[in-house]
């Protein structure tokens, strides 16, 4: 497999972040958006269209190779690095540049599509407050089952949202059911979904709830 900068101990430093919808600076919410393996932020950014939410500025920062990390997220952790953890600090910079610009970490919703839910979700739980929102889409917690395991902190009540399809040839439904449980422990109010003779896709239902998860932030934080 060809890997972007194999010799690098950070290959994602210094890619670039893609934006849309409002501007940080007037936007009254954000989502960072983390693509899949193979794909392209503007991929996951076309997204922000079918959530019509205008008033969020869209960020999704471009992975190295269009690859967070190599292999497997089932594999051992080690076996992913040192992408993963660059992959990790990635996520950090986009979520502290957001936090400049006074967008609070609460007003943030963190949402991923495959392996950019893994990362999303992995990152949530490796930096445990209260966020946005969660959004695995078609994703589990990396690492293997003996990797498992509640990490410090709390996510506080952190809506989280977990979709996926029963028989996801990438993502077994196992390891959808397992995050939840551990993000549940966690603290996060979690509401996990496995559909049936669904592809390694993103469908209606999944927009829906978390489009009503991006108006029920709205609704939290009006008026501060």
């Amino acid at each position: 497999m060809d890997i972007a900068h194999p010799s690098s101990n950070d290959p994602h430093a210094d890619q670039p972040v893609m934006q849309a919808g409002a501007a940080l600076e007037q936007a009254s919410a954000a989502m960072v958006m983390l693509h899949g393996r193979g794909a392209r932020a503007s991929d996951i950014l076309a997204l922000s269209s079918e959530l019509s939410r205008p008033e969020f500025s869209y960020l999704a920062p471009v992975a190295a190779g269009n690859t967070w990390y190599p292999f497997s997220f089932l594999e051992p952790t080690r076996r992913n690095e040192p992408w993963l953890s660059s992959a990790l600090a990635a996520v950090d910079r986009v979520i502290r540049h957001v936090e400049t610009t006074g967008i609070a970490a609460e007003k943030i919703i963190l949402l991923g599509f495959s392996q950019g839910a893994c990362l999303a979700l992995e990152y949530a739980a490796r930096n445990a407050r209260r966020f946005g929102g969660l959004v695995g889409l078609s994703g589990g917690l990396i690492g293997t089952e003996d990797e498992l395991h509640p990490h410090p902190g709390s996510l506080d009540e952190t809506p989280i949202f977990l979709g996926c399809s029963q028989v996801d040839p990438h993502i077994p439904a196992v390891r959808v059911q397992q995050s939840a449980q551990i993000l549940t422990q966690m603290g996060g109010d979690v509401t996990a979904r496995l559909y049936p003779l669904l592809g390694h896709e993103v469908n209606q239902d999944e927009i829906d709830f978390v489009r009503k998860m991006m108006e029920n932030l709205e609704d939290r934080y009006k008026n501060t």
